[in-house]
């Protein structure tokens, strides 16, 4: 009996300074490499008492050597050694909402990849018109293009026929006048020589 009391009072002096030296309340995970089982010390020579699943969310409640002290979602006051422990969910824990989230990329993805299949068949749609009224337009452009030749040639051939009716008609005035002239020399060379008509004599001499 006189041994079982000094055992009790180290057991709650170690418990004592233990919790003086606990740190405050924070949320860890188990790591992916925790093996299952759990102590009821903070040594190996404490016996197992249960086992953690990896990716099981843990409450610290302090360290002691190379183990710390949790409590798990259960209440459970168990020790592990510090090396399972991790300041981050484990990617175990955080596969489904990795799932989730790849998932939601992935509907975006098809989103975005609809979306610019639209803008690109809008596109071409619009350069398919687009293509369409520049052939629309040089037609139009190839038809003025001949009908400007063409009225340019029958401009020109025009301005021949003109010319042609300038020269005639100018040939014309100009042989009305030397015929004209002609024939007033002519009338001018003749008349002197015509015999003159004798003035009739009056009866009263």
């Amino acid at each position: 009996m006189s041994r079982i009391k000094p055992l009790m009072l180290c057991l709650v002096l170690g418990a004592c300074a233990f919790d003086a030296h606990a740190q405050d309340d924070g949320q860890y995970w188990v790591s992916d490499n925790l093996p299952t089982y759990v102590r009821s010390g903070p040594t190996e020579g404490y016996r197992i008492v249960g086992t953690l699943e990896s990716g099981d969310p843990v409450t610290l409640l302090g360290q002691q050597n190379d183990f710390s002290r949790v409590r798990s979602e259960e209440g459970d006051v168990v020790w592990i050694p510090s090396r399972y422990l991790q300041d981050s969910p484990s990617a175990s824990s955080r596969l489904p909402e990795l799932q989730t989230r790849v998932q939601e990329l992935t509907s975006k993805l098809d989103g975005i990849n609809e979306e610019w299949e639209q803008r690109v068949d809008d596109m071409k749609a619009t350069l398919n018109d687009r293509a369409q009224r520049i052939e629309s337009l040089e037609a139009r452009n190839a038809e003025l293009n001949t009908a400007y030749s063409d009225a340019q040639a029958t401009m020109r051939s025009l301005k021949a026929r003109l010319d042609t009716q300038e020269q005639d008609l100018l040939m014309r005035y100009f042989m009305y006048g030397a015929g004209v002239a002609g024939a007033g020399l002519l009338v001018g060379l003749i008349v002197p020589h015509l015999p003159r008509r004798r003035k009739r004599r009056s009866g009263w001499f």
